[in-house]
């Protein structure tokens, strides 16, 4: 019995910790949201990146997820008001759909999103804000996104 009552303690705090993550649009988009805007490593995997937030199958996830926060927002209360991770998760999905070639990492504190990471075109950075402020909830939005042209091969 006690290692039952300890397997489940451990397994309740992983899951505690895992999602304590920060949304990100993609696997190489920086982990820390207080690091400012990042620089692109390896500018030849925005190939890859894009190619991740353009299957179909993903797509189908990302408005999946934004159409059940949506519903549960519905049904549990003010559809205005929305819980921090709620706002990270619909604001990823929405520039992860929008915007495939990003590498952004997204944080939510009271209707504040921040937004921080790499794009390859300027193209592409003019569309960021008015993607986040699409989400209900979203009162405003600050940026540490720089442009970062791409070598795609």
């Amino acid at each position: 019995m006690k290692k039952l009552t300890g397997f489940l303690l451990s397994s309740v705090l992983l899951l505690g910790a895992v999602g304590c993550d920060v949304a990100r649009t993609s696997g190489d988009a920086p982990t820390n949201p207080n690091d400012g805007a990042a620089k692109v490593e390896d500018a030849a995997k925005v190939t890859e990146t894009k190619d991740d937030g353009q299957g179909e199958i993903r797509r189908k996830q990302l408005e999946a997820d934004i159409r059940a926060r949506e519903e549960r927002n519905k049904i549990a209360g003010d559809p205005e008001v929305r819980a921090d991770s709620d706002l990270e998760s619909e604001i990823r999905s929405k520039l992860e759909a929008n915007i495939p070639r990003s590498q952004l990492t997204v944080e939510a504190t009271d209707g504040q999103a921040k937004i921080i990471g790499t794009v390859p075109s300027q193209e592409e950075y003019d569309k960021i804000v008015p993607l986040a402020k699409e989400i209900k909830g979203v009162k405003e939005v600050t940026m540490e996104v720089k442009v970062i042209p791409a070598t795609e091969s």
